[in-house]
């Protein structure tokens, strides 16, 4: 369906700031595992301090996550989303023009503000600018883009240190194609009038204009207008509370998964080297997985294909504790398609138990429960490593897995989405 109020060419303008902003943000932020072992030589850092930057910059992030799309309600997400790419690109700057450890930190905690402004506002412009199935497909592209991120940033830092540039040069030239790209993605969001403040869009009585309604949202936010009133916009609370469990569990597993995945390896006899880039060959085939679940999840329903891929993510975890080093790193790929594809399924149906009005909220809600996930589970899990070995903990991951398939049944079916689609229609 046509976005009335932008048309088919402005919404490939949102997809592309969308995906772009994800794509810098994520990729800043996995900049960190490669960056600090340097700081650490170059400032004489501890493992203390190190944990420490590490975890002022995910603390910075969780935290803002939901006045950002708080603040998006009343600002937009346009200048909020440039703010954050500026925000952050301004903080590796001042990581790259370091002179010790304090400069660094509060460097750090800038480059967390920086992300909290990004994945609620930018999840949020999907949504109002696509609608039914296109919305699943959108919001895949969207989470693939992430992990191109990483990979890019990751891997032009690494290619760009062996070729004999400076670590602060990179990161200085990294920082400032953010702060280029947040001009850019202003310019074009202002061209096709997305993103603004809500009240700077009228009638010709000067009257708010609200972003398109389907006609059961319509009836929906107009007999909870007053209810509603200045809340959280949730239509159905009790089943986006079980979206939230299910969200924050998913997110656990991954994470734990990626934090741990070097030790597994290291555990099989891997080479360093070779381990470390065992990460990078799961986040690749995740970001193919978060793209193609799009797809799927358009085909199949969502809660089919959240549960068909965390039957596979089963299998893999079991794949992880059997199989040798050699054929593990031959799977990986196909392992982090499993693994992290399903965030595309489960992140695609905030949408639909949140109102129009209240979607960059609800985002930022569902995104400081992933961010909290990313932040308590390793160290939990670190924990049942520490008693109980590697193995213990991948058969707590795999039960964790499990207990993602009953709260699947909020997702939505396929034959809910069609006629969804056909509403809109």
């Amino acid at each position: 369906m046509e976005n009335p109020l932008t048309g088919p060419s402005s919404d490939g303008r949102v997809l592309f700031v969308s995906c772009g902003a994800h794509a810098i943000q994520d990729g800043l932020t996995a900049l960190q595992y490669v960056l600090l072992p340097i700081l650490a030589q170059v400032f004489g850092l501890s493992y203390a301090q190190v944990g420490l930057l590490r975890g002022l910059s995910s603390i910075a992030m969780s935290s803002l996550e939901i006045p950002a799309g708080i603040m998006a309600e009343r600002l937009g997400e346009r200048p909020l989303l440039t703010f954050g790419m500026v925000c952050a690109g301004g903080g590796y700057l001042g990581v790259a023009h370091a002179t010790g450890f304090t400069l660094i930190a509060l460097a750090f905690f800038l480059t967390g503000i920086g992300a909290a402004f990004q994945h609620s506002l930018a999840s949020s412009l999907l949504v109002q600018t696509f609608h039914g199935i296109s919305r699943r497909r959108a919001l895949g592209s969207y989470n693939a883009c992430g992990d191109a991120g990483k990979l890019f940033f990751t891997a032009s830092f690494s290619a760009a240190l062996g070729a004999g540039f400076a670590w602060n040069t990179i990161v200085t030239l990294l920082a400032g194609a953010a702060i280029g790209f947040a001009l850019a993605a202003w310019l074009l969001l202002s061209r096709v009038g997305a993103g603004a403040a809500p009240r700077t869009h009228g009638n010709r009585n000067g009257e708010p204009l609200a972003a398109p309604h389907t006609p059961s949202e319509h009836a929906a936010d107009n007999s909870g207008q007053k209810r509603r009133g200045r809340g959280w916009g949730i239509k159905e609370p009790k089943r986006f509370a079980l979206l939230g469990t299910l969200i924050f569990l998913d997110s656990t597993v991954q994470a734990v998964f990626l934090t741990f995945l070097t030790f597994v390896l290291l555990d099989k006899g891997v080479d360093e080297a070779i381990a470390a880039g065992g990460v990078v060959l799961a986040l690749t085939g995740g970001m193919v997985g978060k793209l193609c679940c799009g797809f799927l999840a358009a085909k199949l329903g969502d809660r089919n294909t959240f549960i068909l891929v965390q039957l596979t993510t089963l299998t893999a975890f079991g794949g992880v504790i059997a199989l040798p080093a050699e054929l593990l790193l031959l799977t990986l790929p196909v392992i982090g398609i499993f693994v992290q594809g399903s965030s595309t399924v489960t992140y695609g149906a905030v949408a639909d138990f949140v109102t129009t009005d209240r979607q960059s909220r609800g985002y930022a809600l569902i995104y400081t429960l992933s961010s909290a996930a990313s932040v308590g589970g390793p160290f939990v899990f670190g924990l049942i490593a520490d008693q109980w070995g590697l193995d213990g903990l991948l058969w707590t991951l795999i039960a964790v897995t499990m207990a993602t398939i009953p709260p699947s049944i909020v997702l939505t079916t396929k034959a809910n989405m069609a006629k969804s689609h056909q509403d809109q229609s």
